[in-house]
């Protein structure tokens, strides 16, 4: 079948599901980083995007207790925190790192109206109007909705008008009913997560989507997980990148493995190969490590995110990177992968 893979790659020709899960289950990880570069150079020649971005997570508070989740806690436990408006534009004030990208994502706050959402978004539009603003995962935007008694709809309207430029992937996990109900059975389902994705496309707000991976979960799920995005794709055209994320095992999950790298390359060459529709393939550096992703931009991915201060959630849950880069790092980084780099915003508008 590989053959026949490798002619339907190079004459542009969609791989069917069965496919897919044969790259997975195949151990030709030489063949599989080969189609999934020559596939990403097709696409961007060797330009390899990066952003200048910062991280906020205004609460780790969560009404959800996620398995998976070390990051989240409830009131009154040890390390929870909660970042009033003021704090969070102070705290931005005085950052030594520049940045065009903020990315903000958090626990869903037990006590929080909508209206300090809308609030945080028109204060940092204020206060830094040339920043752009990618915040609040499907999950948050749901809980909103519930908060304020607004329609999907409508919460994302409103959140538009204050300043919310694009949404990120996180909370999409790993759509198979069975193992979400393992591992979050407290969160959306995948049906709600792919509905108000789809809404935000209809208004103009793109996104970003992701996948846990290296759990509980069968190939046969990562398959059903890709071809679900793939087909919202088609039909919507709003997704800018597709972006794994390798899980990091923290002990509160029973029978999760520890990943390995080759299934973090396989994962990412696939993802590049399957997802035709799909502009962009990130390698998260942060789940990564930076060794790890210099590799993965041969075997498909395209970007690898970007300085990300003060990143979090990843490394409550165990990640052993750095907690930001630098641009010279990041730079270094790529070039030494033999590729370009390309300074971008969050909506792939390459800075000059």
């Amino acid at each position: 079948m590989i053959s026949r893979i490798q002619e339907k790659v190079s004459a542009g020709v969609r791989l069917t599901q069965e496919e897919c899960l044969f790259l997975f289950e195949s151990d030709d990880i030489f063949t599989l980083g080969q189609l999934a570069d020559f596939k990403s150079k097709q696409i961007h020649c060797d330009k390899v995007y990066y952003s200048r971005n910062h991280h906020v997570n205004p609460t780790n508070l969560c009404v959800n207790r996620c398995k998976f989740c070390s990051f989240s806690r409830s009131t009154g436990d040890e390390g929870g925190f909660e970042h009033t408006v003021s704090d969070i534009i102070n705290m931005l004030k005085h950052s030594d790192d520049p940045f065009r990208e903020l990315h903000i994502v958090g626990g869903l706050h037990p006590k929080w109206p909508f209206d300090y959402y809308v609030n945080l978004l028109s204060q940092i539009k204020l206060n830094f109007p040339h920043v752009y603003i990618k915040a609040f995962t499907a999950v948050e935007i749901d809980y909103m909705s519930k908060l304020s008694g607004l329609t999907i709809e409508q919460t994302l309207q409103i959140l538009k008008n204050a300043g919310l430029d694009m949404l990120p992937g996180g909370g999409a996990e790993i759509f198979a009913g069975s193992v979400r109900n393992a591992l979050c059975p407290e969160k959306i389902s995948a049906e709600a997560w792919l509905h108000i994705h789809q809404i935000a496309h209809s208004l103009g707000i793109k996104s970003n989507a992701t996948m846990l991976y290296g759990h509980i979960e069968s190939f046969e799920d990562r398959v059903s997980h890709l071809t679900e995005l793939r087909d919202l794709q088609d039909k919507t055209h709003g997704f800018f990148a597709f972006i794994p994320l390798s899980y990091q095992p923290n002990g509160r999950v029973s029978g999760t493995r520890f990943h390995s790298a080759i299934d973090d390359l396989k994962t990412i060459a696939i993802s590049r190969l399957y997802l035709d529709n799909f502009p962009h393939i990130k390698a998260y550096w942060i789940m990564l490590g930076e060794k790890l992703t210099q590799v993965a931009l041969l075997f498909g991915a395209n970007d690898i995110d970007g300085t990300v201060i003060q990143e979090k959630i990843a490394h409550s849950a165990g990640a052993k990177s750095a907690e930001k880069l630098t641009v010279a790092e990041i730079e270094n980084l790529i070039r030494k992968a033999g590729k370009i780099p390309v300074e971008r915003t969050a909506l792939y508008e390459e800075v000059t």
